[in-house]
């Protein structure tokens, strides 16, 4: 009874001997309502599965939860709230160390309180608690107190003076001293994140919540610094011992001697100034060597550590669904040794549940007999040593070897850490004629499988499937007087079966419907088939039925090509995934076009397919190859990035302008910022790790935040200008003066960032950070001097005669005077 089941689903589990054993499975599938929050639902499921034990879920049925993406977002939360307190501890031990506990403590409150008005800033924009906003507060941990530390720093330097002030007038003018410079440096910081938000393409949504919560979060911290810092310094540290006349200034004394030992010899000549000037832009050249070498890759986003992995089954159309079956099986058994394997789902003739990854390919449209998945269900990572990537390059090998139909095509699919694609690498063919698309599209299929490092190659027109066509011989069936009704009725049934009645179940369920029809190893066309009798009703009651054979003619044909079309052009696809040497879509395509340069295309009779890197051909023509898959989210998304990069530096750039009334210093304030790639580029070269799109983040947020220490040192620069010191002992004295805030900002940027070093999607933008603000701090307190020696000399004085002597720039022309700077 019933209808035909035309898949079947097996769950597999370590039997006591350490084996797989398999048993019929049925899968449900939940799916969270929008806004909902994934981990209450997934526990209440839970709670409710558990009530319906022994009543709806009867005794000997045993219900295993293969996939929990509640608790799954439950941990990463969790370890990212980890994460936040434990930079947050580090920033506060850092301050404590530095100036001292009083201002810890101002640190340890100013921190939560900014935080919280940037999740309620989160909430007002309608962003949720996920990965990418917990990243987002992380990230904004280590600048967000950046404000914070220098008007604490700055309290604590005035308060040590003991020039006869007041604590609360000492305290002001501290606070006026920075304020300023602390506006426009925060304010630039918000410039360089902002235009992030506006990246368009599937990464868009998926990148917001960094601009959108770090920019809050600055602008937050602005007004905690200047707001409720110097209140809280005034309660806790406002009547306690002058600690900055032992400690601190020691301290001071310290690092500044330290800074005067490095940079007086950069800034006692122009003739050493540009040396080293042109030192460091030759090493900011080299680092960027270190793509061309292929030393650092580029790609979208790294590899994640998943606890599940999918492998793929096709086999050549018109299979049947025991084919797939045992060849699923075969590849169970291939991988189950395979340690860190808990269960594995089979599904054949249907698609397993799917995710993300599975709506954007399509997966939810396996439904055939040829087509079966496997879903590998791996241990907790932290009781695996190896990662999720690890192990499915592992399972590639491991299924390689075994034997499957000819035609069968295997992928072993990773779920992705950013937004899915068709295809990592993908090749679309467009072109004038079917026939030369398809022989293209062939050709460059080989070429996809001669490179070593492109696996799971497939393409969009598969094989023919083989059609059974019957012919009627219409004279045969009328001289027989048969109906040509009933002929096909036979052959229906023969087929597909038929229903000859219903089986009622009562309790006001459906009744079930009664089927006969043959076993599907007996639906071929064979003897026993042709020999179906035929009734002849046109002949009389009395006729003798005729054999079914003798009424038709059976021929077996190649099925029809599949076409696909793509907004309305008709193209053919070439996929494929990229592991080995090189995982990146871009290599793979760039081995792919060489060999297209070097390939006789004249001798194969078609024309050499011109490629194209975005958007589809407007001229049909000629053959077209255009590079689809993970390189077109790379491409809108760097480019994207790359807008938005300038955008914030004009921006910056503009900021500046107003706050120095020059069009020149701005210029001398933005240098840093390409000092960030040396440090960038070591560390991911250090790390092995490929520059992707939250390593481009971490280099635009550098931007905002390099260009904040540059503005402080250059105002200060142009406070303590008097006519009487040389601008050799200006520049040494400004430097060592800003040097302890600038490298206090820093370290605690980098503390926010070393937390999330080990995260494989969020590393790129810890190496940025860490790497980038090591490198450019170091150089931005010394390559700002040179630049003013370089052009002006280390004996430099401003004419007091003259009001309109420039002392802000180095180059002349500008109209910032003296009297204007006291």
């Amino acid at each position: 009874t019933g209808a035909e089941t035309d898949a079947r689903v097996w769950t597999m589990v370590h039997g006591e001997d350490g084996s797989f054993s398999a048993a019929p499975a049925v899968t449900v599938s939940l799916a969270k309502r929008p806004g909902a929050n994934a981990v209450v639902v997934s526990e209440a499921i839970l709670h409710r599965v558990d009530a319906l034990k022994g009543n709806l879920i009867p005794e000997g049925i045993h219900v295993e939860v293969t996939r929990d993406y509640g608790e799954t977002a439950n941990h990463k939360a969790n370890e990212l709230l980890f994460h936040l307190a434990l930079a947050t501890v580090s920033i506060v031990v850092l301050i404590a160390f530095s100036i001292g506990w009083r201002e810890a403590l101002v640190t340890l409150i100013v921190i939560p309180t900014t935080i919280l008005l940037t999740l309620f800033a989160s909430l007002m924009m309608g962003y949720t608690i996920n990965r990418v906003s917990l990243f987002a507060l992380i990230f904004s941990i280590g600048i967000l107190v950046d404000d914070a530390i220098v008007i604490i720093e700055n309290i604590a330097r005035h308060w040590a003076m003991k020039d006869g002030r007041t604590r609360i007038q000492a305290a002001i003018e501290a606070v006026s001293e920075v304020g300023n410079p602390t506006i426009i440096a925060t304010l630039t910081v918000i410039a360089a994140l902002l235009p992030m938000m506006f990246v368009s393409g599937l990464m868009g949504p998926y990148m917001a919540p960094i601009p959108a919560n770090a920019s809050a979060a600055m602008l937050f911290s602005f007004f905690v610094a200047v707001g409720i810092a110097p209140w809280l310094m005034m309660k806790i540290a406002g009547k306690a011992p002058l600690h900055g006349a032992h400690d601190g200034v020691h301290s001071e004394t310290r690092l500044s001697r330290f800074y005067g030992r490095v940079a007086a010899p950069i800034v006692a000549s122009k003739r050493n100034a540009w040396i080293f000037l042109g030192i460091v832009g030759v090493a900011t050249l080299l680092s960027l060597t270190l793509f061309a070498t292929k030393a650092v890759p580029v790609k979208l986003l790294p590899f994640d550590n998943k606890s599940e992995i999918q492998v793929i089954v096709d086999l050549p159309e018109g299979a049947a669904l025991e084919d797939t079956e045992r060849a699923l099986f075969a590849l169970a058994d291939a991988i189950g040794p395979v340690e860190e394997i808990t269960t594995i789902q089979a599904y054949a003739g249907t698609a397993a549940p799917f995710n993300f990854n599975g709506l954007v390919r399509h997966y939810f449209l396996r439904a055939s007999p040829e087509l079966g998945d496997l879903q590998v269900n791996l241990s907790a990572k932290e009781h695996r040593k190896r990662a999720s990537h690890d192990i499915a390059l592992d399972l590639r090998e491991r299924l390689l070897a075994v034997p499957l139909p000819e035609g069968a095509k295997v992928k072993v699919v990773e779920v992705p850490p950013g937004p899915p694609v068709i295809s990592t690498l993908m090749a679309e063919i467009y072109g004038p004629t079917p026939e030369a698309r398809r022989e293209t599209a062939a050709i460059i299929e080989r070429f996809f499988e001669e490179t070593d490092f492109i696996v799971d190659v497939d393409n969009s027109m598969g094989d023919r499937a083989p059609r059974l066509t019957f012919g009627i011989d219409e004279p045969a069936a009328a001289d027989a007087g048969v109906l040509q009704q009933d002929i096909l009725d036979a052959i229906g049934m023969a087929f597909g079966g038929q229903t000859v009645g219903v089986s009622p179940r009562g309790e006001g369920r459906d009744p079930l419907n009664i089927r006969v029809y043959l076993p599907r190893s007996q639906r071929s066309w064979t003897q026993e088939m042709a020999a179906i009798p035929v009734p002849r009703r046109l002949a009389g009651t009395d006729a003798v039925p005729i054999e079914l054979g003798e009424l038709v003619e059976v021929r077996e044909e190649v099925g029809s090509p599949t076409i696909f079309r793509r907004d309305g052009h008709f193209a053919d696809m070439v996929m494929g995934e990229l592991a080995g040497r090189y995982e990146a879509p871009i290599y793979g395509m760039f081995e792919i076009q060489d060999r297209i340069k070097a390939f006789d295309w004249a001798s194969a009779g078609l024309e050499m397919p011109a490629v194209s890197l975005y958007g589809q051909p407007a001229d049909e023509t000629g053959t077209t190859l255009l590079w689809d898959g993970e390189w077109e989210v790379t491409y809108v998304t760097f480019r994207d990035m790359g807008m938005a990069f300038g955008v914030a530096l004009l921006g910056i750039y503009i900021l500046v302008v107003g706050q120095f009334g020059t069009f020149r210093v701005p210029l001398i304030i933005l240098t840093p910022v390409p000092l960030t790639l040396i440090g960038i580029m070591i560390g991911h070269w250090l790390f092995g790790a490929a520059f992707t799109a939250t390593s481009m983040i971490g280099f635009i947020a550098l931007a905002g935040i390099i260009v904040r220490n540059s503005i402080l040192l250059v105002d200060f620069i142009r406070h303590t200008t008097d006519g009487e010191k040389p601008l050799k002992q200006v520049l040494l004295e400004a430097g060592a003066i800003r040097f302890k805030p600038i490298v206090l900002t820093a370290l605690a940027a980098m503390i926010g960032a070393a937390v999330i070093l080990t995260d494989p999607i969020f590393q790129g933008l810890a190496i940025s950070l860490l790497f980038g603000l090591a490198s450019s701090t170091a150089l931005t307190v010394l390559v700002i001097p040179a630049i003013y020696v370089a052009l002006r000399g280390p004996d430099w004085r401003p004419d007091r005669s003259n009001p309109l002597q420039t002392v802000a720039n180095p180059a002349t022309g500008d109209s910032t005077s003296a009297s204007q700077q006291t």
